[in-house]
């Protein structure tokens, strides 16, 4: 059954009640002077503040909180308390993701947890600074107001940068520093989504540092992300403005790096950035302290959520890199929860805390059985058991397409010099795996005057969509592999959410654009004049209230077809989706232009002729 929550009216449900609120009726439960509402019996107990797994062990729960963990609790248990028999299998918290975008895996807040749930993630800490680039701050409030209905926890860090850089690109709408003060005090705000601009905090940026201040006088956790490999002064800069935590480190050195300052090295296994394996051999295998290690996803896309999974995939992974289990799952779990100061709240298997747990068989290969989430049955052996209610999205977030008129093929063409039969030009080089990309050059064919794709190097455009100005900006890109006539056009394209067309052939470019335009956003995949794949994203041109199995379907379906397109990468819709994100090294592509990422100035995408 599908709930609509009517933004008119307040319909959100009841706050959960705090520990102080609970505190008299969890002392009862746990001397023994009234029955639990809820009672895990004979488990393995996961204990990460100690790093133990404790067998014959019983969890009482009330009030959706736990009120004891002892070897036997028969002497709280009643005749209306519900039992669930553990069998001798491990309990384990409920999985947080310390960072991640929901609009990334292309469902809404409902339909995004109603995708995690069977998978054991309990809680997430997510930065919806995608839409904020889309519909401002009443996209923001949109998100937090559909995440705090859901029957888990889903925190939301307000979005820091849209734009991301300011002057490199132009977004539809912008946060200013008032928002980020005016959003601390909403009910679900946990802290401050990641910092990207990160020259603009090393350098002391008036807007930077005013909202960090807002963020932390308020108590909460800044976010970071810092995308340069150099570690040296602008390092020092950006850790003293601020951030506490960073995700874009991609080698062992990155993660020494920021736990050292104090940081939290944040680990993420996402649709397509692998960056665990290379990271987590700091804690395997240099012998740090692993408090100071977080696991995430950052980008999940629907497929990979319905048939991967979700933090247990990310905490499987790490495992399967050398990580001890138990300390993969204080990654996922109790250090989450202390680095936004919820260890109280969330992370761990103890009195007090909200009552979310795994049951599993297996710690290593971590199959989820039975997922419980503030004290009540929330899925069972992949199922999921409660309902996930939507909010009813007004037609301002379903209508964002603006781009003006219909886009011809002569819209992306690049002029060669006169002349000129080659030239030699500034490419983006597409990295597998890795959210950086490789600043290239290569020398193009030239015909009719227009540069022509060749091998592996294809055209790239960005298409402006907030203001309806008509603009397209042209640009080569290298490392998809595509062949034959084809194209594939996005309106996710981090961070300015304008629509990125890549192509082999301009005829195909100009349908798939136009295709987008009439569905109102998504990603389309075109080969010689016939649709081979849509994934429709009505809502910001972002995301589908439709249910997560239907929207993992056309994902699929979208990914298999740019394989058919000659495309090998694993998840290279990841790569597409991030190649406007001029905040990650080295070339991106922008509505001004095409932005060399290491000095954050703009290039020619075709070297001047001497």
């Amino acid at each position: 059954m599908l709930i609509i929550w009517d933004m008119e009216h307040d319909l959100s449900p009841p706050p959960f009640p705090s520990w102080p609120d609970a505190a008299p009726d969890l002392v009862e439960v746990a001397a023994g002077r009234a029955p639990a509402d809820t009672v895990i019996r004979g488990g393995i107990w996961v204990n990460v503040h100690t790093r133990e797994a404790l067998p014959n062990h019983d969890i009482a729960i009330k009030s959706g909180r736990i009120a004891c963990v002892v070897p036997d609790a028969s002497y709280c248990t009643g005749p209306d308390t519900d039992v669930i028999e553990a069998k001798g299998r491990y309990m384990v918290p409920g999985l947080c993701d310390g960072h991640m975008h929901i609009e990334s895996g292309m469902l809404t807040p409902a339909e995004f947890a109603a995708a995690v749930i069977p998978h054991g993630t309990t809680t997430m800490f997510t930065d919806p600074h995608e839409i904020a680039n889309v519909l401002g701050l009443r996209g923001v409030r949109l998100m937090h107001d559909e995440a705090v209905m859901q029957p888990v926890n889903i925190w939301t860090q307000m979005p820091s940068c849209a734009p991301s850089a300011p002057g490199m690109e132009t977004t539809g709408y912008e946060i200013s520093a008032e928002d980020v003060a005016e959003a601390m005090a909403w009910p679900g705000i946990i802290g401050l989504g990641e910092m990207m601009n990160f020259p603009g905090m090393a350098a002391g940026d008036p807007q930077m540092l005013a909202e960090v201040a807002a963020t932390q006088r308020a108590g909460k956790t800044v976010g970071g992300h810092y995308a340069s490999p150099d570690l040296g002064p602008d390092f020092a800069a950006y850790v003293a403005g601020g951030p506490a935590d960073d995700h874009e480190g991609t080698v062992e050195a990155d993660a020494i790096a920021r736990m050292r300052q104090g940081m939290r090295s944040m680990i993420r296994l996402g649709s397509a950035w692998y960056d665990v394996e290379t990271q987590i051999t700091a804690i395997t295998e240099k012998g740090l302290d692993p408090r100071n290690m977080i696991l995430c996803t950052d980008d999940c896309h629907s497929g990979t959520l319905v048939n991967e999974g979700h933090m247990n995939r990310v905490v499987r992974h790490a495992i399967s890199c050398g990580c001890d289990p138990l300390v993969a799952l204080q990654m996922a779990t109790i250090n989450t929860a202390t680095h936004f100061g919820l260890e109280r709240e969330v992370g761990s298997l103890t009195p007090g805390r909200r009552a979310d747990v795994i049951l599993t068989s297996d710690l290593r290969t971590l199959p989820i059985e039975h997922v419980i989430a503030c004290g009540k049955t929330v899925a069972l052996d992949g199922v999921l058991t409660v309902t996930c209610p939507h909010l009813d999205w007004p037609d301002t977030a379903r209508q964002t397409v603006h781009m003006g008129a219909p886009k011809i093929a002569a819209d992306f063409e690049i002029a060669a010099p006169e002349g000129r039969n080659s030239v030699t030009a500034n490419v983006i080089g597409v990295v597998e795996n890795q959210a950086p990309t490789k600043a290239l050059k290569r020398d193009m064919p030239v015909s009719d005057g227009k540069v022509d794709s060749y091998g592996d190097t294809c055209q790239i455009a960005l298409v402006e969509r907030h203001q309806a100005t008509g603009g397209v900006v042209n640009a080569l890109v290298s490392g998809f592999n595509y062949e034959g006539r084809m194209a594939i056009a996005s309106t996710v394209a981090h961070d300015s959410h304008h629509m990125i067309v890549v192509g082999t052939d301009r005829d195909q470019m100009a349908l798939a654009a136009n295709r987008l335009a009439d569905v109102g956003g998504g990603i389309t995949i075109w080969r010689d004049g016939t649709e081979l794949a849509l994934v429709e994203l009505p809502i910001a041109g972002l995301m589908s209230d439709s249910p997560a199995r239907e929207v993992a379907a056309k994902a699929d379906a979208m990914v298999q077809a740019m394989v058919d397109c000659g495309c090998t990468l694993n998840n290279a819709y990841m790569q597409h989706s991030l190649l406007a994100l001029v905040v990650i090294p080295e070339l991106r592509i922008s509505d001004l232009g095409l932005v060399d990422v290491r000095t954050f100035e703009f290039i020619p995408i075709l070297e001047p002729t001497t």
